[in-house]
């Protein structure tokens, strides 16, 4: 397990529903942004060696939708987009892809395109185009490279994330 991140309340410890229940709170209500990003790796984890099937697997996905749509601070968004691409959460790609569109911050959407490109999101293509107009030129870099990168990718095979640090 990564002990990286700071787990000051030992969540890790708990139960897998009472640890979720722990991170949404913190999630939610938390004014501290540090201890939302822990808050999201650390739910994060719990999906991690499941798969959509798994009410937990879907939970934590929604947990990072909610993320995306609702956190004020683009570090924590940013972090909620790596879940989703770090645990194939494939249900969360239109939400990557509105992150990538029209997200306010360049970092966010930044991460959003990145994270689909980690998750092969071929379909995804022609809406990550869209981003090349972007006004922010990280984000026109970032649509660029993830094309290219798709394009390369194309038929290769579906993406099965790795085992994290």
């Amino acid at each position: 397990m990564a002990l990286l991140i700071f787990d000051d309340n030992n969540i890790r410890e708990l139960p897998t529903l009472e640890r979720l229940e722990q991170c949404e709170k913190i999630i939610k209500m938390e004014n501290d942004e540090s201890k939302r990003w822990d808050a999201v790796w650390l739910a994060g984890e719990i999906a991690e060696n499941k798969t959509e099937k798994d009410p937990e697997f879907n939970r934590v996905a929604d947990l990072m939708a909610w993320i995306l749509e609702n956190d004020d601070n683009n570090v924590v968004k940013h972090e909620a987009c790596y879940q989703i691409a770090a645990r194939n959460m494939r249900k969360k790609i239109p939400d990557l892809i509105k992150s990538a569109l029209y997200d306010k911050s360049g970092l966010t959407k930044h991460e959003a395109i990145e994270s689909l490109g980690l998750m092969r999101a071929t379909e995804a293509i022609d809406m990550i185009k869209e981003a090349m107009n972007d006004p922010n030129d990280d984000v026109r870099q970032t649509a660029v490279f993830v094309i290219k990168r798709l394009k390369r990718m194309q038929n290769t095979g579906e993406y099965k994330p790795s085992k994290i640090i």
